[in-house]
């Protein structure tokens, strides 16, 4: 009771303080704005890129490992201690083992190999970073809103090529993996690349097969579209788009409620291949076989320091990246799933826009914290999987279901651009592995109890299994000398015994 306790007092301090971060956003954008157009533009990009996404990406090193120890009945890190009056004697839920990580990579020696290429060892780090870094300025983490008489926007990029960017940053990725293995000048490292680049290469063709069936279902493909807005938002009058309109509704005293088209509503199928997809492309287990100990070391085994922890830190990056995409894409982005046009219509939300803004910016940060706990969970509970299963998944699975959901969902569409028609076909989807997965868990139950029946339900030599294991048969050999048998007992005894 007392972790439960814990845990729920930090998770309102985490929300508490997502309010406190969006409010400043949006604030601090209207206040710049006066500077010049797009000035809020700079505030998001230190705020939501550098203060939360890179907060959150360096809190999770000691939140996996708490989480870990939660699951294994373990208490975790807390033994730093922060030597200050008052905090001497306190664990601070192992806050301080983050700090005490980020001070060891800093003053760490940073070891380069006398046979590595300097200029490329130097840039693999950079390069394994970087990309994965920016992006996250193209997802919108809240609404536009009027603030002082300006309009600030809670996302750092709008580009039109939209998730197109997404894609070319994130295949430049493979290029820190490749160099980091490859300038080193070690084999193991090298192996450990060559793992790391065909892995994520692979997974690309299905990362990118996936979303073609939402592009399609929206005609988009910038992701602010892909969010949408409600209907009169804020008294603007607007008509309700992308995923904040409603395919089916109703309307109880002002207070609207209804099925709304979210992306994984629309796109089931969709969502679990990118989500394997881009899971894969984090290297993170059950995927990680280019780092994996127990049979490579991985492709940055020569790197030490501060250059070791942009490795680290952008794999936790990643975590955060690859949930705000999925919130954006297949979960509504920032919106609430009903009741998002009462709330825009209320008096109070008209006059004061940045109040609007917080709420739905919490909620955003709400739905990323879920999948960034659902990916720990993931990363805990599943084994490692084989290097062939790995490229049998990517190859002969995740390609060929993508390719049918492009079809399916272009022949849905045609037929019904009301998109009515593709969210039945993809609750469909949703209620048939419902199925799959409830059966095969009574399966596995009534396998279990069958064979539990069967061990002590019989008394034969072979109810225990002893004799498959050869505990049985020191007693047959003894039974054989003991008395006397006909020869050809004696002689199977003695052949059993050996």
């Amino acid at each position: 009771m007392k972790r439960t306790l814990t845990m729920l007092f930090w998770f309102g301090v985490m929300f508490a303080h997502f309010v406190g971060i969006m409010a400043a956003a949006y604030l601090l954008g209207g206040l710049v704005e006066d500077v010049f157009p797009g000035a809020s533009r700079l505030t998001n990009l230190v705020i939501l890129m550098i203060a939360v996404v890179m907060g959150i990406a360096s809190l999770l090193t000691v939140a996996e490992r708490k989480w870990s120890s939660l699951m294994q009945n373990r208490i975790g890190p807390n033994r730093a201690r922060i030597n200050l009056p008052g905090l001497k004697d306190k664990a601070l839920v192992g806050i301080p083992h983050f700090l005490a990580d980020g001070m060891k990579m800093l003053f760490k020696e940073d070891f380069i190999p006398a046979t590595a290429n300097k200029l490329l060892y130097n840039l693999g780090p950079m390069l394994a970073f970087g990309p994965v870094f920016a992006l996250f300025a193209v997802v919108p983490a809240g609404p536009t809103v009027s603030v002082f008489g300006k309009t600030v926007d809670m996302v750092v990029a709008t580009p039109d090529f939209g998730i197109l960017y997404v894609f070319a940053i994130a295949s430049l990725a493979v290029y820190g993996t490749s160099l980091a293995g490859w300038s080193s000048n070690n084999k193991f490292a090298l192996l450990g690349g060559v793992r790391a680049a065909s892995q994520m290469i692979s997974y690309e063709v299905a990362l990118g097969l996936s979303l073609v069936g939402l592009m399609m279902a929206f005609s988009t493909v910038q992701l602010p579209t892909f969010v949408g807005n409600v209907a009169n938002e804020l008294g603007t009058g607007v008509a309700a788009s992308g995923q904040a309109r409603y395919l089916w509704s109703a309307n109880f005293g002002g207070f609207d409620i209804g099925i709304p088209a979210w992306g994984f509503l629309l796109q089931p199928l969709g969502f679990f291949l990118f989500f394997a997809a881009a899971f894969a492309e984090t290297k993170r287990a059950p995927f990680d076989t280019p780092e994996g100990e127990s049979e490579i070391i991985g492709y940055f085994v020569e790197y030490s320091g501060m250059k070791f922890g942009l490795f680290m830190i952008s794999e936790f990056v990643e975590i955060v990246v690859l949930s705000g995409l999925v919130v954006v894409l297949f979960f509504g982005g920032y919106h609430l799933p009903f009741g998002g046009e009462w709330l825009s219509n209320l008096p109070v939300m008209r006059e004061h826009g940045w109040l609007y803004g917080t709420i739905l910016g919490t909620v955003f940060w709400g739905k990323v914290m879920f999948f960034v706990w659902l990916q720990l969970a993931i990363r805990w509970t599943f084994l490692r999987f084989r290097y062939d299963q790995i490229q049998t998944l990517g190859w002969k699975i995740l390609l060929p279901l993508g390719l049918i959901n492009v079809f399916a969902t272009g022949a849905l569409v045609l037929w019904d651009p009301s998109l009515r028609a593709l969210a039945i076909f993809g609750i469909l989807q949703i209620g048939i592995l419902v199925a799959l997965t409830m059966s095969s868990g009574k399966k596995e139950a009534g396998a279990e109890g069958h064979g539990h029946g069967g061990a002590h339900g019989g008394h034969g030599p072979d109810a225990h299994g002893h004799d498959a294991h050869g505990h049985g048969l020191p007693a047959h050999g003894h039974a054989a000398h003991a008395a006397p048998h006909p020869a050809g007992a004696h002689s199977g005894a003695a052949t059993a015994s050996h």
